[in-house]
């Protein structure tokens, strides 16, 4: 691992140090798992956003699967 500098104001360092889990496990512990969902939001997110700019072309699913949207069986809510 690298050791970096991260700046915080005072109010809430203190409030991040005030948390039980920075107490068991240490700041670095908390911040590296805050850093890991925060890049796996931005990755799901860019995944999503993707999505919707393929399907919202309107060429359903492609030359190479067309016609099976009719074969499809939805459940009932």
């Amino acid at each position: 691992m690298k050791a970096i500098q991260v700046m915080f104001d005072e109010t809430l360092l203190g409030r991040l140090d005030a948390e039980q889990e920075v107490k068991e496990v240490g700041r670095s512990a908390v911040l590296r798992r805050l850093v890991t969902d925060y890049l796996e939001r931005r990755r799901e997110a860019a995944i999503d956003a993707q999505y919707r700019r393929g399907y919202a072309a309107g060429e359903g699913l492609g030359p190479e699967l067309e016609g099976w949207e009719d074969e499809a069986a939805w459940l009932e809510d």
